[in-house]
C-alpha cells in the first residue's frame, strides 16, 4: 500500500475477509496504511466478535459507513479494492457514498500475499489432504461394473463429509464454479465444457454442465476421479485413474507419461524455479511421446497450464502455465495435473498437491500415484 501510495484498503470478498480477519461474516474490512484494521460488520456482529481478533464495529448498512469510518479516524482519498471480484453494482454504490475516493486495484497484491502460506495454513491443507487420502483409499470398496458415475460420486462425497470435509470448494473469479468431485468414466472424460479445466464431464444437465453423470461404469475403461477436500477453508485437489480390468493402447502409455512428468518435476522444482519451466518441460515430454494433441485437454478444451496454486481458493497463484515467470517461493502450494484426453476413449492422468520448500517439493497426501487396477 505504501509503495502504491494507498491510504486505505477496503476488503469485502468472503475469502479475503476470512484471510485477513478470521471471520466470514458480512461486513467491510478497512486496513489503513498505518494503524490498526477495523472490521465493520453488518451480519452477524456477535459471531464476528467471537471469530476475529480485530476491532469490530456494528453497522446497520453500507449507507451508514461514511459517518462511521470518519468517527473512527479513517481518512484518505486513495483506496485499494479487489477489482477482480467486486460487483459493479457494489462499486457504483460505494462511489455514491464515497465521492472523494480515488480507487486503485489491490487484487494482485492480495493474491501475492496469499500465495505464500504460513506453517499454520500448510497444516490446514495437510488436514484436507488426509481426507483426500482416505476417500481415495475407499474407492476400491465401491467401484464396480454397472454403478453410475453419480452413485460413486455420492458415496465418496458422503465419506468425505463424514471425515470433516467442509462441503464446498471456492474459486476466484466471475462465473468460476467447481464441484468438489468429478467421477468421469470412459468417454465422459473427453467431454469439453465451459470451465477452464482439462476435464469437465457431462454433469446432470446444461444448468451445471460439468461433473459426474448417470453413465454406467464399464470394464476396461478409465475411471478418472478428481477430488478436492476442504478443511477450515483450505483446499486440496488431486486426481487418480482407476480401471476395472486393464487400460489399453494409448491410455496405458499416457498414464506412464503422466507419472514421468511428475517424477521429472519432483526432481528439479523448488523455491526459485519459474512456473514457466515446469510447464514447458511437461509440454516437451508430451511432444516427445507424440501425445501433444491430447495433453491437458483436446481441441478447444486444451488449457495453457499444467498446474495451479491452492489455498483458500482452488485457483490461487502460482499458475504453472504459459508465460508465468514469477518464481516459486517457499510456502507456496500447488497442484500439478498432467492429464491426457482421447476422443472416443476418455481421459487418464494424475494430479498431486505439493508444498514448495527451499530444497524441493513436499507432498501433501500419501495415496499411491499409480493407476489403481481392480
Amino acid at each position: 500500500m505504501a509503495k502504491k501510495e494507498i491510504d486505505l484498503a477496503f476488503v469485502i470478498q468472503n475469502v479475503d475477509l476470512f484471510y485477513f480477519s478470521g471471520s466470514i461474516q458480512r461486513g467491510y474490512l478497512f486496513v489503513p496504511s498505518e494503524g490498526e484494521a477495523v472490521f465493520f460488520v453488518e451480519k452477524n456482529y456477535q459471531r464476528a466478535v467471537g471469530e476475529t481478533p480485530l476491532k469490530c464495529i456494528q453497522t446497520p448498512s453500507l449507507k451508514a459507513l461514511p459517518n462511521l469510518i470518519g468517527e473512527h479516524g479513517f481518512h484518505g482519498s486513495s483506496v485499494g479494492m479487489e477489482f477482480d471480484v467486486i460487483p459493479v453494482a457494489m462499486f457504483n454504490r460505494l462511489k455514491t457514498f464515497f465521492k472523494h475516493w480515488e480507487t486503485v486495484d489491490l487484487s494482485r497484491e492480495i493474491k501475492k500475499i496469499r500465495s505464500v502460506k504460513s506453517e499454520f495454513e500448510i497444516s490446514q491443507i495437510k488436514k484436507a489432504g488426509r481426507i483426500v487420502t482416505q476417500v481415495f483409499s475407499e474407492v476400491k470398496n465401491h467401484l464396480r461394473e454397472g454403478v453410475t458415475e453419480l452413485e460413486l460420486d455420492g458415496i465418496l462425497t458422503s465419506i468425505g463429509r463424514a471425515l470433516g470435509h467442509q462441503g464446498l470448494l471456492r474459486m476466484r473469479g466471475f462465473n468460476h464454479e467447481m464441484m468438489n468431485i468429478h467421477v468421469l468414466s470412459g468417454t465422459s472424460g473427453s467431454v469439453v465444457s465451459y470451465s477452464d479445466t482439462p476435464l469437465a464431464g457431462h454433469g446432470l444437465s446444461p444448468a451445471i454442465a460439468q461433473g459426474s453423470s448417470i453413465r454406467m461404469i464399464e470394464r476396461d475403461q478409465p475411471v478418472v476421479i478428481d477430488y478436492g477436500a476442504g478443511y477450515n477453508g483450505y483446499v486440496t485437489d488431486e486426481t487418480r485413474t482407476f480401471v476395472i480390468g486393464r487400460l489399453k493402447g494409448p491410455l496405458e502409455k499416457a498414464c506412464r507419461v503422466s507419472l514421468e512428468i511428475l517424477e521429472e518435476v519432483e526432481s528439479f522444482a523448488k523455491a526459485g524455479v519459474q512456473p514457466l519451466d515446469i510447464y514447458e518441460r511437461a509440454q516437451e515430454r508430451a511432444r516427445m511421446e507424440g501425445l501433444s494433441p491430447y495433453f491437458m485437454g483436446i481441441d478447444e478444451g486444451q488449457v495453457s497450464f499444467v498446474g495451479h496454486g491452492l489455498g483458500l481458493e482452488i485457483n490461487e497463484w502460482p499458475i504453472l502455465g504459459k508465460g508465468e515467470k514469477r518464481a516459486l517461493q517457499s510456502g507456496m502450494v500447488f497442484a500439478l495435473e498432467p492429464k491426457f484426453v482421447f476422443p472416443e476413449l476418455g481421459a487418464v492422468g494424475i494430479e498431486l498437491d505439493y508444498i514448495v520448500r527451499e530444497s524441493g517439493l513436499e507432498r501433501v497426501t500419501q495415496f499411491s500415484k499409480d493407476v489403481i487396477t481392480l
